[in-house]
């Protein structure tokens, strides 16, 4: 269908033609007849064409000069040849009798390259050149048929439809723009035509699969690709930027430019692109910091995009442009209704920017070429046929490559005659259905070499172009030529003329200044002397202990653990000067093995100092709960078992990192900030050492989780422990205290420290802060009572000896105030009681008194049962009067069986059988009673033991024998009451 609407256009516009054609030659009036007259020129009898361009421009009488040439402008001749080739060319045949060789032609008159301006000019100066020659083409005339593609890829096609549609068949066809090219050539190959491009340079051209007849002069927009490298190795930059407009052409040369610079060490480290608004794509460029700039995109959206960039300051000092080379040099001063910025503004905006283009004209420009002409000589026609400046025409730096291509097809159609000539064929044989042809095409195509106005013509295996590439840069609104770089040679020839705003090239980035964060010096200073001090302190505890380790005071507190947990307190005050020396103070190289005497030394000072005590409390703890004796005394492998076991655990632990996993120094970046100086093109980067390894906070929570473990075990021990007093470790209450105070600042610093280590004054002031608290702590708990205590008693044995019974708490005051009342109350209920004891004596006295007076000394009744009876009698009064001479508590205690046992006997002799059962239950009661009594004996002496504040566990025991004191003074009356009754009886 769309072939069918094809073909109708295409004879709606051959109705036109032909209609105007005809207005022509029936016109009337002087220009009319003019017209008419050649028109009949034009038409031959039967109704071919056959009028050349020379025969035509010989026809225009009145503009003949008397010499016979012709009288008229450049302008005006291009426009009549132009007239002659669009729509005249003959279909057959010429009037000199050359057969025609057609060819289809697509030229950008308009869109996003207007390529064709300067180019379609310079395809009527080549025809020219190559019809002119006898040498070339013998029997054949070259003939273009034109199309304006617009560089529009679909109205591209269209216009090759129409070429291939309708008579006589095209050769072959010639094509600018790359868009356009990239279509035509993938379909050519099904009408079995070469196409040769004047003006495309998209990389994605080279690809022989998917073109596989397609050759061009231009050459591929890759080769710019290794000149950038070059210049960007030169300069030393290794970080760029691009911003691409998304057409194909584009995005496959940005492509091959990322896989050069990846293998030249180059970063393309930011990628903008944008499809027709690149207001967006200029605004992301900027926030990412791009100083080294490739854009590649169409004339008029560069003027689009230089408009953003002059908006967003994107220029300057700063920053550098790469840009396409094959834009006018007058570019930017042309007017776009889509740029709201003026002239003035984008030529600000492009000041500095260099281009890179492949070398269009040949340097040499006075070498004749094969062609017949110079360079100069084709620039200068070419200017006058163009008829305006070559800055404001679009296309211009192509026009040589336009030229070349019509030369480059001639030399390929003259060397095809002959092989053609050798099969039997001819050019104009030629079908889209005979492929013959076209291989021989392709092959002479291949071969092709030849000196044209733009260098030499030749093309590699993919149908590229090989050329130089020149380097412009702008300086001052003019493009100066700074250099050339040969690819095939690797060779770059520079000259030196390149200016920079600041005198030398800008950094491909913002320059950085690392700056270290370090340690304030003022707090290093300070915290230092607070360490410094505490180590001091150290050896003073350590020569107070050696100076009095006869003392029985000192030896019951262990002096070696002490010892060693003086020593452990100093290492770590020694490990807060290693804390605080960074870069300021120490070079990088020596940094790791910083971070491995910190560790060590930390970790070890840790040990020894909590360790120590560790030891000593779980020994108290074990002493406690496996009931040991009171007078057997600790023995000191324990203590330090305890602490070897952890000691090796933990050195095991670091060991083992340190070999699996060292140490090494690592740098912490922060956000950049402004130089003090806002002219200087830098920005201060702040960094901060750090000690880390690969698996570093995995090795951080092994370590802080055993010794955290290990803290709060202590924790657990020294709260059991907290009311336990023992000769044995005589400060063992002030080593629980210590370790609270170490448990609570180690789980507190230990996160802390994690969270503000990015921080180096807070980070070491915290550490070193908690590190001197608990050393400071630790040595003032466990010495300064030991001190105080000697200082009161400077002679040896006269010190308490138990430390913390010295220092009794007000809950234990409180305890012993009353039992100092109850021991009053005791010693009170005692004197009544030996009041009752002297009166029953007396009593007793008086008893045996009359009873010798009754008895006489040898009667009736004097049998062993009696005998007995009295001596027993006498020996409780001997042992009565005995108690009741000596008093004492003691002598009761000591006394008190004998009696009893006089009493039990008097009764046992002298009793009736009925007062045997009563007295039996009243020796059991008195037995009862003398316990009694030795236990009330026995509380005094303990009271008065403890108000000697000599044994605080004596004190402790008088609490739960005072409520017995009521039970035994009954128990005491009753056995006296019971003792006179049966006296009496």
């Amino acid at each position: 269908m769309a072939v069918i609407t094809t073909r109708y256009r295409t004879v709606s516009r051959i109705i036109l033609v032909t209609l105007l054609l005809f207005a022509i030659s029936v016109g009337k009036g002087k220009n009319q007849s003019r017209f008419g007259n050649l028109s009949g020129h034009f038409q031959s009898p039967d109704n071919s064409i056959t009028t050349t361009p020379g025969s035509f421009l010989a026809s225009m009488g009145p503009v003949l000069t008397p010499n016979g040439t012709p009288n008229l402008t450049d302008t005006t001749q291009y426009s009549l040849e132009r007239q002659y080739h669009q729509y005249i060319s003959p279909p057959s045949g010429s009037g000199d009798g050359r057969v025609l060789l057609h060819i289809g032609g697509l030229f950008p008159m308009s869109g996003d390259w207007a390529g064709g301006q300067g180019c379609e000019p310079a395809v009527y100066m080549a025809l020219r050149d190559v019809n002119n020659r006898t040498d070339l083409l013998q029997g054949y005339r070259l003939v273009v048929t034109f199309k304006d593609s617009k560089c529009t890829p679909g109205l591209g096609m269209n216009k090759m439809y129409e070429l291939l549609y309708n008579q006589p068949p095209k050769i072959m066809l010639i094509t600018g723009c790359s868009g356009v090219s990239t279509f035509v050539a993938q379909a050519a190959k099904m009408w079995n035509l070469v196409v040769l491009a004047y003006g495309s340079s998209s990389p994605a051209l080279s690809n022989r699969e998917r073109f596989p007849t397609f050759f061009r002069t231009h050459p591929s927009a890759t080769l710019h690709n290794p000149t950038r490298v070059k210049l960007f190795q030169k300069w030393g930059w290794t970080r760029i930027a691009t911003i691409q407009q998304t057409e194909e052409v584009f995005t496959t040369t940005v492509k091959d430019l990322e896989e050069r610079a990846r293998k030249a060490g180059i970063e393309i480290a930011i990628r903008q692109d944008f499809l027709t608004n690149p207001a967006v794509a200029v605004r992301n460029l900027k926030k990412q910091d791009p100083r080294i700039i490739v854009g590649v995109f169409y004339e008029n959206m560069a003027r689009r995009v230089f408009c953003e960039v002059y908006k967003e300051k994107l220029y300057g000092k700063k920053y550098v442009w790469f840009l396409i080379g094959w834009y006018p040099d007058k570019w930017y001063l042309k007017p776009d209704p889509n740029v709201n910025c003026t002239a003035e503004q984008l030529r600000e905006a492009l000041e500095g920017h260099f281009t890179t283009e492949a070398m269009m004209l040949n340097q040499n420009k006075t070498v004749v070429s094969d062609a017949g002409i110079t360079a100069q000589e084709f620039e200068d026609e070419l200017k006058k046929r163009i008829g305006k400046a070559p800055s404001d025409t679009e296309g211009y730096p192509e026009a040589p490559l336009a030229y070349d291509a019509i030369w480059a097809l001639a030399f390929a159609f003259n060397k095809t005659i002959p092989r053609l000539a050798a099969k039997g064929l001819k050019l104009e044989d030629f079908e889209y259905s005979k492929r013959e042809i076209m291989e021989e095409i392709y092959n002479a195509m291949n071969s092709t070499n030849f000196l044209g106005v733009s260098g030499p013509v030749s093309f590699t295996s993919e149908g590229d172009r090989i050329a130089w590439v020149q380097i412009e840069q702008m300086v001052g609104g003019i493009y100066n030529k700074t250099g050339f770089y040969d690819y095939v040679a690797d060779k770059l020839i520079w000259y030196n003329i390149e200016q920079w705003i600041d005198g030398q090239p800008p950094a491909d980035r913002t320059l950085l200044e690392p700056t270290l964060r370090v340690l304030s010096v003022g707090t290093y200073i300070a915290i230092s002397v607070f360490a410094a001090l505490g180590i001091l302190v150290g050896v003073g505890c350590l020569l107070f202990n050696y100076k009095h380790r006869h003392r029985r005071l000192i030896r019951m507190s262990h002096p070696d653990v002490n010892n060693i947990t003086v020593i452990g307190c100093m290492i770590c005050l020694f490990c807060v000067f290693l804390q605080g020396l960074d870069g300021q103070f120490i070079p990088p190289e020596v940094f790791p093995q910083m971070c491995q005497a910190r560790l060590w030394l930390l970790s070890i000072g840790f040990l020894l100092g909590y360790g120590s005590m560790f030891s000593k409390i779980s020994a108290v703890h074990r002493w406690t709960t496996r009931g040991k004796k009171e007078g057997e005394l600790m023995k000191e492998w324990e203590l330090h078992i305890v602490l070897i076991v952890i000691l090796v655990l933990d050195l095991a632990a670091l060991t083992v990192w340190q070999v699996l996993d060292p140490l090494y120094r690592e740098l912490e970046d922060f956000p950049q900030e402004d130089p003090p100086d806002i002219h200087k093109d830098v920005k201060i980067l702040p960094q901060l050492e750090h000690c880390e390894s690969h698996h570093f906070m995995i090795w951080i929570g092994v370590v802080f989780g055993y010794k955290g473990l290990l803290l709060l075990f202590g924790l657990f021990l020294a709260y059991e422990t907290r009311s336990i007093k023992m000769k044995q470790v005589n400060d063992s209450r002030f080593i629980g205290m210590s370790i609270y105070n170490v448990v609570v600042v180690s789980l507190i610093t230990g996160p802390v420290t994690l969270v503000i280590r990015s921080q180096p004054d807070a980070s070491f002031a915290f550490v070193s802060i908690a590190i001197i608290l608990c050393s400071f702590l630790s040595m003032g708990l466990i010495f300064v009572p030991k001190i105080i205590e000697i200082i009161r008693n400077p002679r040896d044995g006269a010190e308490n000896v138990s430390l913390t019974d010295a220092t009794v708490v007000q809950e234990d005051e409180g305890r012993y105030n009353q039992l100092v009342t109850d021991n009053e109350d005791l010693k009170k209920a005692i004197s009544e009681k030996e009041d009752h004891i002297r009166q029953l004596h007396k009593h007793l006295q008086d008893k045996a008194s009359q009873y010798h007076q009754r008895s006489p000394p040898f009667a009736a009744d004097d049998t062993p049962q009696n005998l007995l009876r009295r001596k027993t009698s006498r020996n409780f009064t001997a042992k009565m009067g005995s108690m009741t001479s000596d008093s004492s508590p003691t002598h009761y205690q000591s006394n008190g069986d004998s009696v009893f046992d006089s009493y039990s006997t008097f009764t046992t002799c002298t009793t009736a059988p009925t007062t045997v059962a009563m007295t039996h239950d009243n020796i059991k009661t008195g037995g009862a009673a003398k316990t009694n009594l030795r236990q009330s004996l026995k509380v005094e002496d303990a009271l008065t033991i403890g108000n000697d504040g000599n044994s605080d566990s004596a004190i402790v025991a008088d609490l739960h024998v005072t409520p017995k004191i009521d039970r035994k003074d009954q128990k005491v009356n009753s056995l006296q009451e019971n003792a006179i009754m049966e006296i009496s009886l």
